[in-house]
């Protein structure tokens, strides 16, 4: 495996406001919000700073300089106006006030804090014993597992702690396009959970070492990166092509940590009666001692 790059100061804070107001604003037209189209062409995709400033309310200027990265002294009131006007997601308002709001001394704090998860946690997860379970953390993170989790996704308690992330297993490992049926979605994803992250934890190092050494060998990762998409854990449906029992349709719920908000708890599970639930149940007779603590 090549040697990941040293863990630097963390990302640009100011850029990461700035590029991602640039592209929420890129991707609205002004037919989208009302506005009318006249004049000269548009030379680059999307409204204009004056028009949304106008849509939001505030000055060019005061928007201009909110766009550069400068969030210093912005109220909530303006920072929800320009949400509405960008059409945010609750997703995307959350992370706009995190870039341009940081709590930086908590964040310091939380970003140089070990993860470390409560024993009473590890309990729970072996107690699944017919539902894949793991914990996941800061920069995604796999922290603790079940043997139900490990065979279905790979092998996880064969793997070294540092490779037991989500990003990097997508992006880095062949076998899991395979794993993924819809893998372009779930490549999305987890850049989504990371911008996330990365909003909430910006002078993280280890979490800007992470996207350089992903930048370097992945030019999937790099171009989906570059969108500034972001999204929170929920739920929905996998499809999972296994190389042992083969195609299963799985649902997955995310159920974040009341006493840590950096770390969710998820967990699989099949539709009763359903092909994959014969599936999850032969794998389940070959999970002892497939978990491992991270």
């Amino acid at each position: 495996m090549d040697v990941p790059p040293e863990a630097g100061p963390g990302l640009d804070q100011r850029a990461e406001l700035s590029e991602f107001l640039r592209t929420r604003r890129a991707r609205l037209k002004p037919e989208d919000v009302g506005l009318p189209v006249f004049g000269r062409a548009r030379r680059v995709p999307g409204l204009r700073r004056e028009e949304l400033a106008q849509l939001a309310g505030v000055s060019v200027a005061y928007y201009t300089r909110l766009e550069q990265g400068n969030g210093r002294n912005v109220s909530a009131e303006v920072l929800d106006a320009i949400a509405r006007a960008l059409r945010l997601s609750d997703a995307e308002r959350a992370h706009l006030t995190h870039l341009a709001k940081p709590k930086q001394q908590r964040h310091r704090q939380a970003s140089a804090r070990a993860q470390q998860v409560r024993p009473t946690l590890r309990q729970l997860l072996e107690s699944f014993d017919t539902v894949p379970a793991y914990i996941t953390g800061r920069r995604t993170d796999v922290l603790a597992f079940n043997g139900m989790a490990s065979v279905l996704f790979g092998g996880w308690d064969r793997m070294p702690a540092r490779e037991r992330n989500w990003a990097r297993l997508v992006f880095l490992r062949p076998d899991y396009r395979e794993l993924f049926v819809e893998w372009d979605q779930k490549a999305a994803d987890i850049v989504g959970y990371l911008r996330m992250d990365a909003g909430c934890h910006p002078d993280d190092p280890q979490l800007a070492a992470l996207v350089g050494e992903l930048s370097v060998k992945s030019d999937t990762f790099r171009r989906l990166w570059a969108a500034h998409d972001v999204k929170e854990k929920s739920h929905g449906l996998k499809r999972l092509r296994h190389p042992v029992v083969g195609d299963l349709t799985l649902s997955f719920e995310t159920f974040r940590l009341v006493d840590d908000a950096d770390q969710s708890l998820i967990t699989y599970h099949a539709e009763p009666g359903s092909a994959s639930a014969d599936a999850l149940r032969l794998l389940a007779s070959w999970t002892a001692g497939a978990a491992a603590p991270a």
